[in-house]
């Protein structure tokens, strides 16, 4: 394992484009050509050439690339104790342009983490990195899980089996807090919560956003109880486990759901985290300026999302350069980094460019972010 950790100056968010074959593999498991045996043979060679790849593209933090779920979050999810897969009510979720499969999840059971699959896919990663090479592992923050459970359809089942709210966010905590012990028992050092919640809160005050509104009383409580729900899962761990967190406006199919600047969320997200990085998107006007990372204290990172991971066209080098310098007037230059603004598939379909241009993209942000912070790379 590296002395160092997360973030490094140049850096990728997690999710990358599934090959073809890996696909193909998916969907013979799903319609019962082959086994889970011979599905996991076929994951676990995607996975090894990923590693190679990422390392080859001079990344010091890999990830599996998310190979073995349908979505960035829904399979965590499926993964614990008392949930299952279950079709969400009304379809699925709406994009700008485009509407994913009904995939939600729903409680069968009180929750629970114990024995949950990612714990071994961190295993299998941590076999096959190079000595100094970290594994980021990425889960879902658990203000994500309550967004999802309380879905009206899926409320519905955490009625049954909890009678109290605080009864429910006990067991959310305790079981999330278990997965990320057996995850850390496992050597796991680098622990990025995704979360989309405050993408989504983020726009909530917009009156040209449909999809989820609130009063600026609601956005404040709503805010305030996945902040303290976050908090709870997170506070508390050996200082050597870094826990980051990366925030987005919804990533399917080069398609977004979400637009607001951080402003409305900037406190408590920014302030009272205990989170060591931010990764944010800021690919596009709809994540507004850089004025709310006056709010990040001065000792945690911020990680700019500057790069698109949505389409091929390779950014202005200077540009970039320009905003990043921009940036440093509102927090440290030695506290920022670079990298795409999310992952390449958040979801299996993956976006909407190719393997080769996805790499130029991440040599695209190695190659600034040396010019601005130096060819070392890390920031410790």
């Amino acid at each position: 394992m590296s002395t160092h950790n997360t973030p490094f100056r140049y850096d990728t968010v997690g999710s990358f484009l599934r090959p073809e074959f890996l696909k193909q593999a998916r969907s013979d498991f799903a319609a019962g050509k082959i086994d889970r045996a011979a599905l996991t043979t076929v994951e676990d060679d995607a996975i090894k050439t990923l590693i190679f790849k990422q390392v080859a593209a001079g990344y010091k933090s890999v990830s599996d690339g998310e190979f073995r779920r349908s979505y960035w979050h829904l399979d965590f999810f499926w993964g614990l104790n008392g949930a299952e897969h279950a079709q969400g009510g009304g379809g699925g979720e709406q994009f700008h342009a485009w509407l994913t499969k009904p995939d939600s999840v729903q409680l069968v059971g009180k929750l629970d983490g114990h024995n949950h699959p990612f714990v071994e896919h961190f295993k299998f990663m941590a076999k096959h990195v190079p000595a100094g090479v970290v594994v980021k592992q990425t889960i879902p923050a658990p203000a994500q899980l309550l967004f999802e459970l309380d879905r009206p359809n899926n409320q519905r089942t955490v009625n049954r089996y909890y009678d109290t709210r605080p009864e429910f966010l006990d067991d959310i905590v305790a079981a999330y807090r278990l997965v990320i012990s057996d995850l850390y028992r496992a050597g796991l050092r680098n622990l990025q919560l995704d979360d989309c919640t405050w993408g989504t809160l983020a726009g909530a005050l917009d009156t040209s956003v449909t999809s989820f509104r609130l009063t600026p009383a609601q956005l404040q409580a709503t805010a305030s109880e996945y902040s303290a729900l976050n908090n709870r899962v997170t506070d508390g761990w050996p200082a050597d486990l870094i826990i980051n967190t990366h925030v987005c406006r919804g990533n399917f199919h080069s398609d977004w759901a979400g637009k607001g600047a951080y402003d409305p969320i900037a406190r408590p997200l920014f302030t009272d985290s205990n989170y060591h990085a931010f990764y944010l998107e800021y690919d596009t006007e709809r994540a507004g300026g850089f004025e709310p990372l006056t709010q990040v204290p001065d000792d945690k990172y911020v990680v700019l999302g500057l790069i698109t991971s949505k389409f091929p066209q390779l950014e202005d080098r200077q540009h970039i350069i320009d905003r990043i310098h921009e940036a440093a007037q509102y927090h440290p230059l030695d506290k920022l980094c670079l990298s795409p603004q999310c992952g390449f598939a958040s979801t299996e379909e993956g976006n909407i460019l190719n393997e080769s241009e996805q790499f130029a993209k991440l040599a695209l942000v190695k190659s600034i972010a040396e010019e601005v912070w130096g060819p070392e790379g890390t920031t410790d």
